[in-house]
């Protein structure tokens, strides 16, 4: 079997997608090389780790094609340590970096098959279909180099429709893009909100990344936001469940320990990564029966409708107890006083670990007290999982992917040390 090179991509955000856009098209009808899209601002020690992991055998950038030697390394730049540059599986089309939950960096590989299944279920679901409704567009506003921003340009391609690009979202990009369809993460439409951004002008926008707070949702559909949440990961193609529901052609099951799997033609080929400086190889992808098990826990319903209830490797435990810092983040997010929570584990001499709740308050002259929280969380849930410490801030670290920093919150907590 002959392999399909792949090519790291390095493109700041173009109007119209521009060279990114064709070098994903390429890449989707087999004419071009598989695509790695990076961070173009990479620091370049971290530019240089990421090269030498997944081996591209050229970089696009906006200067051209660079073509790599052995080891894999820029023309411009220092030697990267790592395998000789090789290519990918002829069905791969993208493999889109990514740390997991674990921090060591892999590559999850995409095929255009899966790419496509899933921008085509996507566009159904939302009342997009182009046969129906030509020429909507899609607003892309998150990085291409993560899966849900690159899916945007996916559906767009599906759709027949150009793109509009931008670097970042705000009120202005927003009334003047024209766009029928954007996604979005937490942050983003929180921060519109504030700005008065017209989201009633877009027929629909997904929000995905990481559960949104309590009272976002209420908050947005008031402004006449259509709003559908989306769950899913790159392994996933990106969403997978729309409020819920899994696509046409996804299945969910749940395991004995709670954990989330998913199956259906929108599941990726398989990880690249290397071990010990080892080639570049595609890692162990689904169990032998086709499914996918998430690191998160959830739960369904009668109707198959999905609660997800945070990650497994989040869970806190606490005086012997486990505590899931979504669950208690959803009771905490609805109180009074309350504008955005994320739940930690800070570790602790007679607990083991302390349930901490990092919160940005409504109004930081009037912030929420540890008492009042803690009775009123106890109403809902046990009182193992109220929060035995406070800790407030002006807004909460995210990560890229649009998820809460929640190993920079820990590390920051336990730096303060004590209970309040």
């Amino acid at each position: 079997m002959i392999a399909r090179p792949l090519h790291a991509v390095l493109l700041p955000p173009e109007p119209g997608g521009g060279r990114l856009l064709d070098l994903l098209s390429a890449a989707l009808d087999g004419t071009g090389p598989a695509i790695l899209p990076l961070d173009p601002a990479l620091p370049r020690p971290r530019l240089a780790e990421l090269l030498g992991i997944f081996a591209p055998s050229a970089i696009e950038t906006p200067h051209g094609t660079e073509r790599l030697a052995s080891p894999a390394r820029p023309s411009s730049g220092p030697a990267v340590p790592g395998p000789a540059a090789g290519g990918v599986a002829p069905d791969v089309a993208v493999v889109v970096a990514t740390s997991g939950s674990t921090g060591a960096p892999k590559g999850v590989q995409l095929s255009a098959a899966a790419l496509r299944a899933s921008a085509v279920a996507s566009l159904a679901r939302i009342g997009a279909d182009p046969a129906a409704r030509p020429g909507q567009r899609w607003l892309c506003c998150l990085p291409p180099f993560h899966v849900a921003g690159l899916q945007v340009l996916v559906r767009s391609m599906i759709a027949g429709t150009t793109p509009v690009v931008t670097d970042g979202v705000d009120a202005v990009a927003v009334a003047g893009c024209g766009c029928a369809y954007v996604s979005l993460v937490p942050t983003q439409l929180r921060r519109l909100l504030d700005s008065r951004a017209p989201l009633a002008a877009f027929d629909a926008i997904l929000l995905g990344g990481a559960a949104p707070p309590a009272g976002l949702l209420a908050e947005a559909g008031a402004a006449g936001a259509r709003v559908i949440t989306t769950y899913g990961m790159s392994e996933t193609c990106g969403g997978c469940v729309y409020d819920g529901l899994p696509l046409d052609g996804v299945r969910l099951r749940i395991s004995d320990a709670g954990l989330i799997g998913i199956t259906g033609a929108v599941l990726f080929s398989g990880y690249r990564s290397s071990e010990a400086g080892g080639p570049a190889a595609a890692g162990p992808a689904l169990d032998g029966d086709g499914w996918f098990w998430t690191a998160d826990l959830g739960a369904l319903d009668d109707a198959g409708r999905l609660t997800v209830r945070g990650r497994a490797d989040d869970v806190i435990n606490s005086g012997g107890e486990k505590v899931v810092p979504g669950e208690v983040e959803s009771v905490l997010g609805t109180l009074d006083g309350v504008r955005d929570v994320v739940i930690v584990g800070v570790p602790d001499s007679e607990w083991g670990e302390l349930v901490t709740a990092v919160i940005v308050p409504e109004d930081p002259a009037v912030p929420p007290e540890l008492a009042r929280l803690r009775a009123q969380a106890r109403e809902r849930i046990p009182g193992f999982a109220a929060p035995r410490r406070l800790i407030l801030v002006a807004e909460i670290p995210m990560l890229a992917s649009g998820k809460p920093d929640r190993q920079a919150l820990r590390t920051a907590a336990a730096r303060q040390g004590g209970r309040a």
